[in-house]
């Protein structure tokens, strides 16, 4: 961009996954006077892994097709490769976090890691003042206390702020979010006018390193080790079966197990160092009092006494009613109104007061009482 550029519009870096929402959070930038340039990061190069040919984001067709709207729009356009910080940061923990028995969420981590931190550093190294994504949420500056908020996407059905709750004060001033008050429809409609390439594109829905789902696979590949064998047991550890390496199964997990027990049973726990899965009925799976930490706060400060808020521990969950206290320096305890149906060690667990994302962490552990 040109000194002319730059006094006079404000710079504005579009993380572009070759998605039809990057592509259209791109045209609504320009079209209100930002000065955009586009990026896309290769976070990983799937034929390595052994598992080109599914769609992911951050693939070579999605460059392809980032790069041909960048050019429509006549943006300049530039691939960032962060292959060994993501391989580092994000697919290295998955791994750590899976063999330690939790379940991670690579995509929360990657938001964190990768899509903010790095491009908001890009993005001031090259003179620009904000980074922009496709996200469904909004931000906005509180006017009493001039703290930034993130607040849920207006489309219910394709809100993003479970997944963003790890933005700093520092991240969300310079961060904005276009789509937050559309709805998914109006933006293919949109991309439709614009005749984007990928107007009609399917949103990408898998983990992009494991595009076929099946993650013991993906983490033997990568990392040569071999997962045995071992026990699956019922609730008093008697034997009920034998299953294929513990790092396979979830808790809250039906399908896949095997077993024939006369009546439907669930991953209840997991002993890594055993390398048991123990299986029980689906009312095992409850519980009501969840701890967190690494946890950001964006709408107060810090957590000095207890709040009512609304939680989810899942990314689609309906927000459930609870309290929250705090726990520790960097930890908060969770207590539901109700038991909650299988919250799990490395989930994000997320709390909202009405669509105000009041913060959020990492559960570490959970309790029935």
């Amino acid at each position: 961009m040109t000194d002319t550029q730059n006094a006079t519009r404000p710079g504005a870096l579009i993380a572009m996954s070759g998605g039809v929402d990057s592509s259209v959070a791109a045209w609504l930038m320009q079209e209100d006077g930002y000065d955009c340039t586009g990026i896309t990061m290769r976070l990983t190069r799937n034929e390595t892994l052994g598992q080109s040919g599914f769609h992911t984001c951050c693939s070579e067709r999605d460059i392809e097709d980032a790069a041909e709207v960048a050019f429509a729009m006549d943006i300049p356009y530039e691939v960032l490769d962060f292959t060994a910080d993501f391989r580092e940061k994000i697919i290295e923990k998955f791994i750590r976090v899976y063999e330690a028995g939790g379940t991670p969420n690579p995509c929360i981590d990657c938001n964190k890691y990768m899509k903010f931190d790095h491009l908001l550093s890009w993005a001031k190294a090259h003179g620009m003042e904000y980074v922009v994504t496709g996200h469904y949420a909004r931000i906005e500056q509180d006017e009493t206390t001039g703290r930034w908020l993130l607040k849920k996407g207006l489309d219910e059905g394709k809100d993003q702020s479970y997944v963003l709750y790890n933005l700093t004060q520092e991240q969300l001033a310079h961060v904005r979010l276009p789509l937050g008050a559309l709805h998914k429809s109006e933006v293919r409609a949109i991309a439709e006018q614009q005749h984007f390439i990928n107007a009609r594109k399917h949103d990408s829905q898998d983990i992009c390193f494991v595009p076929d789902g099946d993650y013991e696979k993906f983490m033997e590949d990568f990392t040569g080790k071999h997962y045995p064998d071992g026990d699956f047991l019922d609730e008093s550890g008697r034997k009920v079966g034998t299953h294929r390496g513990a790092v396979r199964y979830t808790i809250g997990q039906r399908k896949g197990l095997g077993l024939a027990m006369g009546a439907p049973v669930y991953v209840c726990a997991k002993n890594m160092q055993e390398n048991t899965v123990t299986v029980g009925p689906e009312s095992s799976l409850f519980d009501r009092i969840v701890y967190a930490n690494e946890v950001n706060w964006i709408a107060i400060p810090e957590l000095t006494r207890p709040l009512r808020v609304t939680a989810r521990t899942r990314y689609h969950q309906v927000e459930q009613p609870a309290t929250v206290y705090p726990a520790g320096e960097d930890g908060f305890r969770l207590e539901f109104d109700q038991p909650q149906r299988a919250p799990t060690p490395g989930q994000a667990v997320v709390l909202y007061q009405d669509d105000v994302v009041l913060g959020g962490g990492t559960i570490v552990a959970v309790e029935k009482e």
